[in-house]
């Protein structure tokens, strides 16, 4: 049995209408491609096996949705021949019991620090420990 004792927390962005959370549950498993911003590319760089990810719904819906799980870490991205990029596998873990959207999120002052809210941007982001709980709390989770 593996015993991950350092878990981080990321959350991970996708376009509902591009990848929905429910195609991520159907599929089982992906692996996180296409990320072309350099700061985004550090995180999925520093990302482990058996970190979680929330996910969020961008664009269209604006919250997070569920919680996936790193399988893999980095490699070359599959989607281009530069050699810069990197993906990792990710699968589903837990869907929310309530969706937390972004206006409950920036409403929220334990989470005005989060990267979400402060470089909102990013495709790929940290996300600490105690927001993690935050939104597990305020997701009825």
């Amino acid at each position: 049995m593996h015993l991950c004792l350092l878990v981080n927390y990321w959350l991970i962005k996708s376009e509902p209408y591009k990848y929905s959370w429910q195609q991520f549950i159907d599929d089982k498993s992906t692996y996180w491609d296409g990320v072309r911003n350099y700061a985004a590319r550090i995180h999925l760089r520093s990302m482990k096996v058996g970190d979680h990810c929330f996910f969020y719904h961008s664009n269209k819906g604006k919250e997070i949705v569920g919680i996936a799980e790193v399988t893999k870490e980095h490699y070359q991205d599959p989607t281009t021949d530069d050699d810069r990029w990197v993906a990792v596998d990710v699968k589903p873990i837990a869907t929310l019991k309530k969706p937390v959207t972004l206006a409950e999120i920036k409403a929220n002052p334990e989470l005005q620090e989060m990267a979400l809210v402060r470089i909102s941007r990013l495709s790929v982001g940290p996300v600490s420990k105690a927001e993690y709980n935050e939104i597990l709390k305020m997701s009825n989770g």
